[in-house]
């Protein structure tokens, strides 16, 4: 019997060939997936605000930086996506709107009109919606933003200050400020990404 995958509200679910991505044989729950993969989540993370990178703002890094997150848990980790999904530009397009993503970052980074806060969370909102990998995309995108914070002087966002993915009332809040800001009202974004 294999393992049935359990989805929160606003997660992309897997196809059945990503799903066969997975890497370790002994996982039969959801419950030892979500263990495994944070486990997995927190090595990446734990690499990517103890090591000096050249260039945040590149599609190298992002795809590194997924594969330290995700590269225990999926084949697939740090690859982008080749199938449609219920969020996301087309796959052909990914690689297009991130080089536009991180081009338009250092602009506002370079112009200054805005303070660093917006600009990540600007940046999470596009990154998140861009959807490049299979799965992890907000957890990435999370990280990406607080790297983005942290090299820029900056405290990481408390994001909700709860549990972002599991099927909880701070994921339904995070998920309702990302659909906001999909129609460009991001206000209740900035004030979810340093609630407390």
């Amino acid at each position: 019997m294999g393992l049935e995958f359990q989805y929160p509200p606003g997660a992309t679910p897997l196809d059945p060939d990503e799903a066969a991505g997975l890497i370790p044989g002994h996982i039969t729950t959801q419950g030892q997936l979500n263990r495994w993969e944070l486990l997995n989540v927190l090595e990446g993370e734990t690499w990517a605000f103890n090591t000096r990178k050249p260039n945040v703002l590149s599609i190298k890094f992002m795809q590194q930086l997924h594969r330290k997150m995700f590269g225990n848990t999926w084949r697939w980790a740090g690859k982008f996506r080749k199938t449609e999904k219920n969020i996301g530009v087309p796959p052909e397009n990914i690689e297009m709107e991130l080089k536009k993503l991180c081009e338009d970052v250092k602009a506002q980074l370079a112009d200054g009109k805005w303070q660093i806060d917006e600009i990540a969370a600007r940046f999470h909102h596009r990154l998140a919606y861009i959807h490049p990998f299979p799965n992890g995309n907000g957890r990435f995108a999370r990280t990406m933003s607080d790297l983005l914070l942290v090299e820029h002087a900056a405290e990481r966002f408390s994001w909700g200050d709860g549990d972002l993915v599991a099927k909880s009332d701070v994921r339904s809040q995070y998920i309702s400020a990302l659909r906001d800001a999909d129609g460009k009202k991001y206000g209740p974004l900035f004030a979810f990404v340093r609630r407390s």
